[in-house]
């Protein structure tokens, strides 16, 4: 049974190599493939760790899974690598030359802190 979360294929191959730590012999009890869409499913529907479907390996191994993951920055790796990998098939550089960052300016008094009106008091502050 498969969900709307699952990876595809081709986007399976995308990422695969990502969770390849060296030769440890097969100690795994889980699929990986299964443990990451686990980890899609939880994303995707913000369902309970413990709430899980059976099909789904159980969700301490989940846990455990993302956690580890996390901590060796994976998650992050995929995401990066993906970004580069659609700027290439857009026809640009993979790596972005500049940024833009929007910001707001927001015009204060000096005397901002001694103004404004207290809700426990029965009038304006000092």
């Amino acid at each position: 049974m498969g969900y709307p979360s699952d990876l595809k294929d081709s986007q399976w191959e995308l990422i695969k190599d990502h969770f390849k730590f060296g030769n440890y012999g097969n100690r795994a009890v889980y699929n990986k493939r299964d443990l990451v869409n686990a980890v899609f499913y939880l994303t995707k529907t913000g369902c309970q760790w413990r709430q899980l479907p059976n099909d789904l390996p159980p969700w301490k191994a989940v846990d455990t899974f993302y956690r580890r993951m996390k901590k060796k920055g994976i998650w992050e790796k995929i995401m990066q690598d993906l970004v580069k990998k659609s700027r290439v098939q857009a026809g640009r550089k993979q790596d972005p030359t500049y940024a833009l960052i929007d910001s707001q300016s927001v015009k204060t008094t000096n005397k901002a802190e001694a103004r404004g009106i207290d809700g426990g008091k029965k009038g304006k502050g000092p």
